[in-house]
């Protein structure tokens, strides 16, 4: 119903910035919300962030303050804006979208923090 295609994950040194990207498509008029998570190596899928269409905003306690989730309704673009990265924030970067009919997932973009 949902098709969602990540971007913009890849090298950064700690302290820098990455802006990541899901383009939706597809039955996107059903969405109810859209969120960010991800996965390092050995650990399990985390929130990091996510937001009620029309509602409010949720981060997870580790990201806040840094990281800012927003939509371009006019491009049906979900961003995550990460700011003052840190090593930990090194994982695979999923965003999802909950529909009625079910919950759809991007294949996932890698952030790597490094120096």
């Amino acid at each position: 119903q949902v098709q969602l295609v990540e971007s913009g994950g890849g090298l950064v040194q700690p302290g820098g910035s990455l802006k990541l990207s899901c383009a939706a498509s597809g039955s996107i008029f059903n969405i109810k919300a859209m969120g960010w998570y991800r996965q390092a190596p050995g650990k399990e899928r985390e929130l990091v962030a996510v937001e009620g269409i029309g509602g409010p905003t949720n981060y997870a306690s580790s990201v806040k303050g840094r990281f800012a989730i927003y939509r371009e309704n006019a491009k049906n673009t979900l961003y995550l804006q990460m700011n003052n990265l840190k090593p930990e924030d090194t994982a695979v970067y999923r965003c999802n979208a909950l529909s009625p009919v079910g919950t759809s997932w991007g294949r996932g973009t890698q952030v790597t923090v490094s120096s």
